[in-house]
């Protein structure tokens, strides 16, 4: 694949601190109001290929492909870009679990031209995608290799971002739940009241969480959260809902435990906060399974594979 200069929006910190990690050029639209996906390399540690352009100018540059990853991009593209960058090569990057039905929710983006790619095979499965092709690219996440699980802290911790507005979706009932039987912190923004520690920025949020004793993920529907990924590829146990993508990435007993009864998930809770040479076990099977699925590399060559396709998929269309 040669190097390409692709225009994209980061909706997800996290997941494009990833993405770029790959060997293209990113171009970040950025406007005044810092509106979602137009605040352009932020805080994040990013490598020179991300570079920045005013909204308004991007009509002026040349790009080779054009990655979205919200409705909202779809909505702005037909205003900031010219009809020839509409027709370039493009992808529509799905982040998340089918809204607002989850068999029944027909898809946005519908372009038998263009590429929907999604991060799960479970979401591939539940979204109505019409008549776009479709790809999945697993996740992967960009964690210091230096970082690595301490476990010192016989407590939990659950790292998501505006559980109270999200609710049910996301667990809140259930952790509320589990917090009157075992020790379980809160990290992310967007969660008073529910006596979190607080937002970590992403450089320090790995060491912060390797202290504790096992990551808990109660979301009941979202995609594969990626601080599952990050905890396990820091050999964190992991102990989560049977829901979704997770029963085909996490082996309960031995990543850590999964089960939709949540008195199972808290005696696995209490195992892992008493004996922590077992967490350790899990710990050292869960960063082999993230070296193996979630390894940067193989990230890399889906991606690759994905670009290669939809500039395929273009100059059919362009046919």
């Amino acid at each position: 694949m040669r190097r390409l200069r692709i225009l994209t929006w980061p909706i997800h910190g996290s997941y494009f601190t990833a993405l770029s990690r790959l060997d293209h050029e990113w171009v970040l639209p950025v406007r005044d109001d810092l509106a979602e996906g137009y605040g352009g390399r932020g805080t994040a540690s990013l490598p020179p290929s991300v570079v920045e352009v005013p909204a308004e100018r991007v009509r002026e540059i040349d790009l080779d492909l054009v990655l979205y990853q919200s409705p909202g991009n779809l909505a702005d593209a037909r205003e900031m870009l010219s009809p020839a960058q509409r027709r370039l090569p493009r992808i529509y990057l799905e982040h998340n679990t089918p809204f607002p039905d989850p068999v029944n929710s027909r898809h946005p983006f519908d372009d038998p031209g263009g590429l929907l790619v999604h991060v799960t095979r479970f979401n591939r499965l539940m979204w109505d995608n019409g008549r776009t092709p479709t790809r999945v690219v697993e996740h992967s996440v960009a964690v210091d290799p230096a970082v690595t699980w301490q476990g010192t802290r016989p407590e939990g911790i659950t790292v998501i971002n505006s559980m109270v507005r999200r609710g049910r979706k996301v667990g809140l009932d259930l952790l509320l739940e589990t917090r009157r039987h075992v020790p379980i912190q809160l990290a992310g923004f967007g969660n008073e009241g529910l006596d979190p520690i607080g937002d970590i920025p992403y450089p320090r949020l790995h060491r912060v969480v390797a202290e504790y004793r096992f990551l808990f993920s109660p979301c009941r529907y979202t995609s594969l959260p990626l601080a599952v990924i990050e905890a396990l590829t820091i050999g964190m146990p992991v102990v989560a809902l049977a829901t979704t993508e997770l029963p085909l990435v996490i082996r309960n007993g031995v990543h850590g435990y999964i089960s939709n009864d949540l008195d199972e998930l808290i005696e696995g809770m209490r195992r892992l906060i008493a004996d922590r040479g077992h967490a350790a076990e899990l710990g050292a099977n869960a960063r082999e399974l993230a070296r193996r699925r979630f390894g940067i590399a193989r990230f890399a060559q889906d991606w690759d594979a994905a670009f290669a396709q939809a500039i395929r998929l273009a100059r059919g269309a362009a046919v």
